[in-house]
């Protein structure tokens, strides 16, 4: 059986090719290979990720946490954070009943934004312990991988974190966050390099685990102030029951790291290096700061740049504006301000007012107007925001989009019922292909069990399993069918033993 190192990594070679300091470059680089088995990555792409790493627990272990010095003081220090949390939640609600304004989101707009800028940490959603499916006969982590399991759903679409946080950006047209500023990855890429390296940093693993999975104030106050703009909180109020302290990932992350700490050996360097992953979580942009870093002008000059590098010359000259044709107001997209004010002073926008009233945001959202389905509905939420101004007012008005799909189809919801637990091998694998949820002749799932055919032990059908549970991988219906059948296999009689 593996044991749990304690010894520390050796920093990474000098030499390591460059990721050009962009973590967005890392993350889907990282997200891009993550389909294969785990440590299966370029040899370039795993020294960026090592050093990577090994730079971003430098940062970590320079900041402060409430991280104690001896394990036996864990399960009470946890307990008083999650006390903290619930007690400050509770001056928040007090606040807002005796009319206090909201704390995080000034408009929708904001709101919507927020949602783009942590999709990359999103959208990955527990990949840290992806690392740790090749360890399956270890039983001091058998939690950790149930957790991944839940993460993923145990194979329900309508379950998987990262299924509905697709449906949750589409739904409201916020489905473009690829491209956003690279400090909107580093969570990300963090998350990603961990389950790549799960051996070399595994106490490093196991306390990201447990600072992840605690109850952070943002979410409760979050999902609030979604719910109050109309923006369906579900994805995150799931997180507030899911992570409980008392029977959820808050606890089984707990006892995750008193179960793992050795016994031989040097007990108290695993515990700096559980620390310094604890630690690992506060790196990067968090949800505070994502909130922070939004202003609505700036964003809506943002998005009328980058319309314009598209656009600029794509409009007829018989459209004046402040009498100069569009095309020369986009080109340089410098002068973006400056048409901005043009638009007001010729009526073409009538800020403080509702938006209707203003001729260009119909020339947006009117179904036959010349500009209909250019922007989408995050960008057509941030001009509403900023014509309409008052947003302590009317911020939980909405445009009229095309929604996306959100609710997934009926037969997503009903998981395959296990068999019992003497069943073959072969058996088990031929109940759950007779019994997939994905649509008809999906050829990737065929796929899937056409591998699995003749497979005769456990061992060997969680190995080929292994790489459909990736991150890039475990949304997608072959995925889904992989986790469903995974888990199966991993709850049955004997699988915690050694």
């Amino acid at each position: 059986m593996n044991t749990v190192s304690p010894t520390l990594p050796s920093a990474a070679p000098s030499d390591s090719p460059a990721w050009q300091n962009s973590c967005r470059q890392l993350y889907f680089a990282l997200l891009g290979e993550s389909g294969s088995r785990v440590g299966q990555i370029d040899e370039s792409t795993r020294c960026a990720s090592r050093a990577f790493l090994l730079e971003k627990l430098h940062v970590a272990r320079t900041l402060d946490s409430d991280f104690p010095a001896e394990s036996r003081l864990l399960p009470e220090v946890m307990h008083q954070a999650h006390e903290d949390t619930a007690h400050a939640y509770r001056r928040y609600l007090d606040e807002r009943r005796a009319g206090s304004p909201r704390r995080y989101f000034s408009c929708r707009a904001h709101a919507m934004h927020f949602l783009r800028a942590v999709a990359p940490t999103k959208f990955v959603d527990g990949a840290w312990l992806y690392g740790l499916l090749s360890r399956w006969q270890d039983p001091r982590l058998a939690s950790l991988i149930r957790i991944y399991l839940e993460e993923l759903g145990c194979g329900v679409a309508s379950q998987n974190h990262v299924v509905l946080y697709k449906q949750l950006l589409a739904r409201y047209g916020c489905d473009h966050w690829e491209n956003g500023p690279d400090a909107h990855f580093t969570q990300g890429a963090v998350q990603l390099a961990l389950a790549h390296h799960a051996d070399a940093f595994l106490p490093e693993l196991i306390g990201f685990n447990l600072g992840y999975e605690q109850l952070p104030l943002h979410l409760p106050i979050s999902a609030y102030e979604l719910n109050e703009l109309d923006i369906d909180p579900y994805y995150f109020t799931l997180h507030m029951t899911i992570d409980n302290a008392s029977t959820g990932h808050a606890r089984k992350a707990l006892q995750s790291v008193l179960d793992c700490i050795p016994r031989m050996g040097d007990a108290a360097q695993f515990y700096r290096r559980v620390e310094d992953g604890y630690r690992l979580n506060l790196v990067g942009m968090g949800t505070p700061d994502a909130i922070a870093s939004f202003d609505l002008e700036q964003e809506l000059l943002r998005v009328l740049a980058d319309k314009a590098s598209i656009g600029a010359h794509l409009h007829s000259d018989y459209c004046l504006i402040g009498g100069k044709p569009v095309s020369q107001w986009l080109s340089p997209a410098g002068q973006i301000p400056e048409m901005l004010a043009a638009l007001q002073a010729t009526g073409w926008i009538r800020r403080g007012q509702s938006p209707e009233h203003s001729r260009f945001w119909r020339l947006l959202t009117d179904e036959r107007a010349p500009m209909f389905g250019v922007f989408d509905g995050y960008e057509q939420q941030l001009l509403h925001d900023w014509i309409q101004a008052d947003t302590s007012a009317t911020s939980t008005a909405r445009p009229t989009v095309r929604p996306g799909r959100h609710a997934p189809d009926g037969n997503d919801e009903q998981a395959l019922a296990p068999m019992e637990s003497g069943a073959s091998i072969e058996q088990i694998i031929a109940h759950h292909a007779q019994g997939q949820v994905e649509p008809a002749n999906c050829a990737e799932v065929d796929a899937l069990f056409k591998q699995l055919e003749g497979v005769g032990t456990k061992s060997q059908a969680l190995g080929i399993l292994e790489g459909m549970l990736s991150p890039a991988n475990h949304p997608t219906p072959a995925g889904l069918a992989a986790t469903r059948l995974y888990a199966d296999l991993f709850s049955r009689q004997g699988v915690y033993g050694y």
